[in-house]
């Protein structure tokens, strides 16, 4: 069997280096994540508030820790202290609860906009209209968009993923310039490098590099 280290060095070795690698650790136990850590690991994603902080607070103090999974408005407040970027910003209600709430800790905080691609219902996101909605809000002081995130379809079906993060790519470039994006968050353990085939600067691995739960 292969070692975290192993997995990770190996899934980097083939990685360009415009994309960005986080290493999904939900679930994991602190011995694996410092393991990726001793590998050179500074990246890593959780999926619930809870978790997320509660390790942020026992391990290294130079992990940048990214929300990956739905995130509650309620939850938003506990998340804020702790986390360098929230991938899934998936409605406008959302949104105005985490301007809210940074605005009162008085500082920055990075997103994405979670965009909808896949042909499935069980997965959340913004459709172009709400999209816009959110980029034609007067520019925050506290909440730095910094660009887009998709899931495609869970499917073996290459095409149809492909398309999917085809039609990210292309709202992404649409908006890119205009709000200074830098980040494509788009790409999973098992169809990341379509993701990459279709621009994705960020990659989000979790099995890949830890195993299967």
């Amino acid at each position: 069997m292969t070692t975290v280290r192993e997995n990770l060095l190996k899934i980097k070795e083939n990685l360009p280096e415009s994309v960005t690698l986080v290493a999904v650790s939900k679930t994991k136990p602190n011995s694996l994540i410092l393991e990726a850590y001793e590998a050179g690991q500074r990246i890593f994603g959780e999926n619930k508030v809870q978790e997320l902080t509660q390790k942020a607070q026992e391990l290294p103090k130079d992990i940048e820790w990214h929300m990956i999974g739905h995130l509650q408005r309620n939850k938003v407040k506990q998340l804020l202290p702790h986390v360098a970027l929230i991938h899934g910003v998936d409605s406008l209600r959302l949104y105005l609860e985490i301007e809210k709430e940074t605005s009162k800790l008085g500082r920055e905080i990075a997103i994405l906009l979670q965009v909808y691609i896949a042909g499935e219902e069980t997965k959340f996101g913004l459709d172009e209209a709400e999209l816009e909605e959110i980029l034609n809000l007067p520019k925050s002081n506290f909440v730095r968009i910094r660009g887009l995130m998709g899931m495609a379809s869970f499917t073996e079906n290459r095409e149809i993923i492909s398309a999917e993060f085809n039609r990210l790519n292309q709202l992404y470039q649409k908006y890119a310039l205009v709000h200074n994006f830098d980040v494509l968050s788009m790409g999973m353990s098992g169809d990341y490098p379509i993701a990459i085939e279709n621009d994705s600067t960020m990659i989000r691995v979790g099995s890949a590099i830890f195993g299967t739960r």
